[in-house]
């Protein structure tokens, strides 16, 4: 058999990527949500050097595109995950020296689908021999004005927090207990302050303004939590809903998710987009009471 090359892609090459097509194209992933690859120099979102793919006899049989912000100096994500070899996609995974998290996208109710679940088998195990670990799956949301703007209960009072430092000793002190996957095994790995740390520097990372940011108190004065309004490259988004683990029990993340929509709305959103992990049970009823229906499912790798 020929042997396989590996190699990113160069300047005008998208078509290279775009070449490969396989059985399942549409089913899971990127092509799922109807999105088309195209690389920065021809106003798509993907940077030539960052898109890999293995090719036997100048056949792509393999490909994999890594993703961030403009302003990011390495990957954040890998979007894109296809072949019609599967060996050959372990390796180009092994090969390419880009690391980030492996998102693939999912309808809602995959598993039901037979040839959707094989499709999402083949990539998930593919990934997991390459070296990932299955991290989580999660629930994607999407609201609209369709789906009604759920009254407020206040029950708590939101204040601005200009202070890093102070928002920082929050997010440490949610993380403990936290239900959320990446939280507990970024405190398994690296301790609860790197937890926090983390995701601090993923609030700063969103496009919207520093002065969204809400803590919540209780009517005695008690801190409750935090909820951050935002927005990602994709739009407005339910940036993090925390509860401080003194307060929890009480029913506060949703209203803290309640007054995190309607500051969106406020801020001009039509349309908002959310996750939370499917074994976080409680966040995820209360996203379904708030009138957030589920428009994805999600598998996480890390």
């Amino acid at each position: 058999m020929t042997d396989l090359v590996f190699r990113p892609l160069a300047a005008g090459e998208s078509h290279l990527f775009n070449s490969l097509v396989p059985e399942d194209d549409g089913l899971v992933g990127r092509s799922l949500m109807g999105h088309t690859y195209a690389m920065t120099d021809e106003g798509g979102e993907y940077r030539p050097d960052w898109t890999w793919v293995a090719l036997r006899d100048g056949t792509v049989v393999a490909r994999a595109a890594w993703w961030a912000a403009p302003t990011d100096d390495k990957p954040i994500a890998l979007d894109w995950f296809d072949f019609t070899d599967a060996d050959a996609a372990v390796r180009l995974l092994r090969t390419a020296p880009l690391k980030a998290e492996y998102e693939l996208l999912l309808p809602p109710g995959w598993r039901d689908r037979r040839e959707v679940r094989e499709a999402a088998q083949t990539r998930i195990d593919a990934a997991i021999v390459s070296g990932m670990e299955l991290v989580v799956e999660r629930y994607r949301y999407t609201w609209t004005p369709e789906c009604g703007l759920p009254e407020r209960t206040g029950r708590l009072e939101y204040r601005p927090e200009p202070d890093d430092a102070v928002v920082l000793d929050v997010l440490k002190r949610i993380g403990v207990g936290s239900l959320d996957a990446h939280t507990r095994r970024m405190v398994r790995l690296h301790g609860p302050d790197a937890a926090a740390r983390e995701e601090l520097e993923f609030l700063n990372w969103l496009q919207s303004p520093r002065e969204w940011w809400r803590l919540a108190y209780t009517p005695e004065g008690e801190l409750a939590g935090i909820h951050v309004p935002g927005r990602n490259p994709g739009g407005f988004c339910v940036g993090f809903i925390g509860v401080l683990p003194g307060q929890r029990g009480q029913g506060y993340a949703y209203d803290l998710l309640v007054e995190c929509t309607h500051d969106l709305v406020g801020h001009g959103a039509e349309k908002i987009a959310a996750a939370t992990d499917q074994t976080n049970a409680p966040m995820a009823a209360h996203f379904a009471k708030a009138g957030y229906p589920v428009s994805q499912e999600r598998v996480n790798l890390v």
